[in-house]
């Protein structure tokens, strides 16, 4: 995965400071330890390991251990209090904040990207040009009939379709299955699930007929070994880019993502330096790792956010589907 290290004017005023002799802030720079605990959503894992690496090489002292245990898997550990940021494909659920307040728990909601989440078939597939969204449905709905190509469209092989797909616990999961099948959770149960998204693109890559979805930054990774397939949500076939998420016509699967963060944690030194350097290198890095940047108010309004330590979440139990940036900032 394409990676951007801190160069530019960025790193050039880092050390111009340095060399003018700020030997204080130096010295705090170098001195700050401690650990900071993230885990959640393996779609936005790319991006937090690429904050945390280059969060790693001006804090060397501090600890920032990333996991992929899904977002449902990961809200379960943050809300009994086991780690300081949730990494989110979704927003947090009703039942969710229940247990997070049953436990003292609270939450500042940030969204920190776009994604628009990719269905890929291999690329060895030459029948797929585009599916449309009640094709999807046939495809991914609880009770599908759909077991061979030929079930989809009639002159396409009449060979078995093989399925692959986040983990229960994955909010693209919820995401998808909400969008596609009109209910989150709600889908066929006879496809090969991972919470690891790298495990869904070699299982694809492997088998010409398989068919899955995932976060649009493993299908930009990996663009030689899969093919992209165009939805169409009503008004013709649109292919997921950086273009079509941003303006959002790639709909109905463009989604925002999100960091939960501890308000109680965020007092501890480290992990308020690591937030704010987040959001400070999230509009750079976010675009390198394959996903879409939130525009500069967007950011802006996080730090306030963050800074204010305000708490809840704008986007629970609201409608996420085909919410666009602009509807970010007007969220408050």
């Amino acid at each position: 995965m394409k990676r951007l290290f801190i160069t530019g004017l960025s790193l050039a005023g880092f050390l111009i400071l340095t060399a003018c002799g700020n030997s204080a802030n130096n010295k705090s720079i170098s001195s700050l330890t401690g650990t900071v605990k993230v885990d959640g959503s393996s779609t936005v894992f790319p991006i937090t390991e690429a904050v945390a690496e280059e969060f790693g090489k001006i804090y060397p002292k501090v600890r920032v251990t990333v996991g992929i245990s899904g977002t449902g898997g990961g809200f379960k550990k943050y809300v009994i209090g086991e780690t300081d940021i949730n990494d989110a494909s979704r927003p947090i659920k009703g039942s969710e904040i229940k247990k997070a307040t049953e436990n003292g728990i609270e939450f500042i909601e940030l969204p920190i990207a776009f994604d628009g989440l990719s269905v890929v078939v291999n690329r060895a597939n030459n029948w797929v040009d585009q599916l449309t969204v009640a094709e999807l449905n046939l495809i991914w709905k609880a009770g599908s009939h759909v077991q061979q190509w030929s079930d989809i469209r009639p002159e396409w092989p009449s060979k078995p379709i093989h399925l692959f797909g986040p983990g229960t616990d994955s909010g693209t999961f919820d995401y998808f299955t909400e969008a596609i099948n009109g209910k989150a959770q709600s889908c066929r149960s006879d496809f090969s699930k991972s919470e690891d998204d790298n495990v869904l693109v070699q299982g694809i890559a492997g088998d010409r007929y398989a068919l899955g979805f995932f976060g649009f930054a493993y299908y930009q990774e990996n663009t030689d070994k899969l093919k992209v397939v165009p939805i169409d949500g009503g008004k013709g076939p649109v292919a997921p880019s950086v273009t079509t998420i941003n303006d959002g016509s790639y709909q109905p699967l463009s989604r925002p993502i999100f960091i939960y963060v501890k308000p109680e944690s965020a007092k501890r030194e480290e992990v308020r330096t690591f937030v704010n350097f987040y959001l400070d290198h999230a509009p750079e890095l976010v675009g390198e790792v394959g996903y879409v940047a939130l525009p500069t108010e967007a950011y802006d309004h996080d730090r306030l956010r963050f800074k204010d330590v305000k708490t809840g979440s704008l986007f629970s139990g609201k409608e996420t589907i085909g919410l666009k940036i602009e509807d970010i900032l007007k969220a408050g």
